[in-house]
């Protein structure tokens, strides 16, 4: 069985997805640590892509969503594969639009009764201070920016003034409609959730506690992340645990997510839990990102035996007919609607 890991140079990228060169070698030397036929290809253009369809894998890891072009539109990685028959880990296009788009998966979610924290779009000058559909405090963030990118401590806002001020640095930085949401005063939690073969999941969460800014608020922006001054730890409460982990669960399969994903969660300051958003392609970068991070903290899970469980519902695929692959986004949520089948 031939392998392959996926990536492109992440210059151009909004969105990092596995992480740099330097993760997806983490990957790469665990799944030679597994005996596994494997190899990284780092991709910038359809050329390098025809390659690999020359190699005929048997899988490939999408370790990124897409290959970036200048003046030329993005090249969906899950499309491309699926479109040349090759079997790839991850969900498709549509589902990952949900990880891109924060707005999308909080809209979607809130259709579906999953709780979210009440939230508007808006650019400089849209709204008077009369005018403003939520009431303050409020949190500002770009729409589909990854690890922390555009929040800091001016995101909590509690004037019309720090309004204005943040909601133009982002626009300008991003160049697009600006998330608003309601504050939420709780906690915070990242849930990693890996399907395995047979459609068992793996539900493991923690709590993320960022240092505490100069207004005595934890703020878990991009300065925390880079500087890794966050603490990460297994939920110590048990009732809660269990409302973090169902709301994950009702999150991720509702979205329709295939293989693995991250999802955020914050509680309010009566404890209730409220998704964030959904990382799809989440970070790998052994002994930081989150998604390896829970699963150790959880259930002492080694980095390469996460590994090895984010492929293993791909691995199963392989010698599925193409058209049947595409039912398993379909029918993510187990037929008796149970909260899980078994937790790993």
């Amino acid at each position: 069985m031939k392998i392959e890991i996926i990536t492109t140079p992440n210059r151009h990228l909004k969105e990092s997805g596995f992480g740099t060169e330097f993760a997806c070698k983490s990957i790469l030397k665990s799944l030679r640590l597994l005996k596994y036929n494997v190899r990284l290809s780092i991709c910038e253009d359809k050329s390098d892509l025809e390659k690999i369809l020359i190699r005929k894998p048997d899988l490939v890891i999408l370790a990124v969503k897409y290959i970036p072009l200048i003046n030329e539109p993005n090249i969906w990685l899950s499309d491309y594969f699926k479109k040349h028959n090759i079997n790839y880990t991850g969900s498709n296009k549509e589902t990952l639009k949900f990880d891109s788009n924060k707005i999308l998966a909080k809209s979607y979610l809130k259709r579906k009764g999953i709780p979210t924290a009440n939230f508007f779009t808006a650019i400089p000058k849209e709204y008077k201070e009369n005018e403003l559909p939520l009431k303050f405090p409020l949190f500002l963030k770009p729409m589909d920016a990854a690890n922390g990118n555009g929040i800091d401590n001016e995101s909590f806002v509690n004037t019309f003034k720090e309004y204005e001020s943040k909601l133009l640095s982002l626009y300008t930085q991003f160049k697009e409609p600006v998330l608003v949401e309601e504050y939420l005063e709780g906690r915070e939690f990242t849930v990693s959730i890996i399907k395995t073969k047979n459609n068992n999941l793996g539900i493991y969460a923690i709590e993320i506690i960022a240092p505490l800014s100069k207004n005595g608020l934890r703020i878990l922006g991009k300065k925390v992340k880079k500087e890794n001054s966050e603490i990460l730890k297994p939920i110590a409460e048990y009732d809660l645990k269990q409302r973090v982990e169902k709301l994950a669960y009702d999150s991720f399969t509702n979205l329709g997510v295939r293989d693995f994903g991250r999802i955020d969660i914050k509680t309010d300051k009566e404890g209730k839990c409220f998704f964030l958003e959904a990382n799809l392609v989440p970070g790998m970068t052994e002994g930081s990102s989150y998604f390896p991070k829970a699963c150790e903290l959880a259930k002492d899970i080694s980095y390469t035996n996460v590994v090895e469980l984010m492929i293993e519902n791909a691995i199963n695929r392989i010698n599925t007919p193409f058209l049947a692959l595409e039912k398993d986004f379909i029918n993510t949520v187990p037929v008796n609607n149970i909260y899980l089948n078994k937790i790993l």
